[in-house]
């Protein structure tokens, strides 16, 4: 979903994003990830960090990057002297490096597979429990140290919390203080969030998925195995990608077995896809990696659109070298945004098995308006890249949705290349958020798994 985050009729709206965009150095990407991107705050899952020898690690709290040095008083003296710049700001102090920089797009055009680089996976597995550390009954930390180094984590979050309550009571009477203070609350976590991910590689630091206990008590049954795992460094931004790949028991692949790339939609996380990515697993009979936007959950980075590139493009390569070997049993599925980057990577690989795209739209400004008036702001242009697929395309929309009108699926279907065009599932009683909810999940799978099966 594309949305706003206040009227888009109102003036002090059009002030505050006309104001972030001269601020920002004219980035239209500022300004369209002020527009679209909604992490979950807080995120529905943790990572659950673990040492190479198995001990549980105190959590990593992104204002307490201990193992990479530096201070918050340093770090935001920084971020604003880089806002002043016109950078965003991305979780790497690199020159040059600013993510909405239209002028370098040297990264995102036609790519190699990078198999070298993108082998390895750094994480865990998961049948539905922590490591035993995690287990005990007093919840105590095996040491002294742990417990002194918890209680100053502690006290350190609680007065960034009282400081966030403080600036965000002041953003909520003017849009533009909001909008500001949201890019650089960002731009400021990404740089935490870069250090620890950094130590963590180099410390052999893996994970354990822990969801929240609202979702926690929604996730089927799963009889493969759940691997969190953070991919990266991202190259340019050195960004590292939260994600969880849902794989099949050895015994039930084959080697035309597909794997699912799922990019989820804008208000949502791997925490909050979990049941749903079990439901696909094992009913589609299929290996499933979802993955966090750049600024959403345990990713690091910005949450913008060329970063949603730049993610979808990194954990593109490691699925391949990793997982499937071969790029025709990759399934590129994209629900709502993440039609976006699956449309972005769709027509940049000729050899990709197929695409999904879930309540998609047209364009990410055409959600908001029909007119053109603001096309120079326009980001996720699918229309024009479904165009250049190879691949078989089956598109899913409600035709009740009020968020994304049902005529964005319908303008997309009529522009996919006939020989990649499938019969679509038009929905007469759902909308945006709704197609696998309740009994419609049993057709939702029916259909998924025809399509899955009609690309061997």
């Amino acid at each position: 979903m594309v949305g706003c985050c206040c009227c888009g009729c109102c003036p002090p709206a059009i002030t505050a994003l006309f104001y972030l965009w001269v601020r920002s150095g004219f980035s239209k990407g500022s300004v369209a990830g002020a527009l679209t991107f909604f992490p979950p705050d807080p995120p529905l899952y943790k990572f659950q960090r673990v040492s190479k020898d198995g001990k549980v690690l105190p959590d990593a709290d992104d204002a307490d990057a201990e193992d990479g040095g530096g201070n918050d008083d340093e770090d935001e003296v920084a971020d604003k002297n880089d806002t002043k710049k016109g950078g965003e700001g991305d979780g790497d102090e690199r020159k040059g490096d600013n993510d909405d920089d239209d002028d370098d797009d040297s990264d995102l055009g036609t790519f190699d597979i990078d198999t070298n680089s993108s082998r390895g996976m750094r994480g865990g597995s998961r049948r539905g429990s922590l490591p035993s550390d995690q287990q005990n009954k007093d919840g105590k930390r095996n040491t002294q140290d742990d417990n002194d180094a918890d209680a100053k984590q502690r006290e350190k979050r609680q007065q960034r919390e009282e400081q966030q309550r403080r600036q965000l009571e002041g953003a909520s009477r003017d849009p533009i203080v909001a909008m500001t203070e949201r890019s650089r609350r960002l731009a400021l976590r990404a740089k935490r969030r870069a250090r620890i991910d950094s130590a963590d590689a180099k410390n052999g630091v893996t994970y354990a998925f822990v969801p929240v206990a609202m979702v926690s008590g929604n996730i089927p049954s799963f009889h493969g195995t759940i691997h969190p795992v953070k991919i990266g460094p991202q190259k340019r931004t050195g960004t590292f990608v939260a994600a969880l790949l849902y794989k099949l028991p050895p015994g039930e692949c084959t080697p035309t077995t597909k794997t699912i790339l799922y990019s989820h939609g804008n208000a949502a996380d791997v925490g909050a896809m979990a049941g749903l990515q079990c439901v696909i697993a094992k009913n589609v009979r299929c290996h499933v990696l979802v993955y966090d936007y750049s600024g959403y959950g345990e990713s690091g980075g910005v949450p913008v659109e060329k970063n949603t590139y730049r993610d979808v493009k990194m954990v593109y390569e490691w699925l391949v070298a990793n997982v499937t070997e071969h790029e025709s049993n990759v399934v590129l599925y994209g629900q709502s945004v993440g039609s976006g980057p699956s449309c972005y990577l769709a027509s940049r690989r000729e050899n990709v098995g197929g695409l999904v795209l879930h309540s998609p739209f047209t364009s990410g400004m055409r959600v908001l308006t029909p007119s053109r008036a603001l096309a120079c702001l326009d980001i996720f242009p699918n229309i024009d890249r479904i165009k250049k697929v190879r691949c078989k395309v089956f598109i899913i929309h409600g035709r009740k949705d009020a968020e994304v009108s049902f005529e964005h699926g319908l303008a997309l279907q009529a522009a996919v290349p006939e020989d990649c065009r499938t019969e679509p599932w038009w929905i007469p009683d759902k909308g945006h958020n709704d197609i696998v909810d309740g009994p419609g999940i049993v057709e939702y799978i029916q259909r998924l798994n025809r399509f899955v099966r009609s690309l061997d």
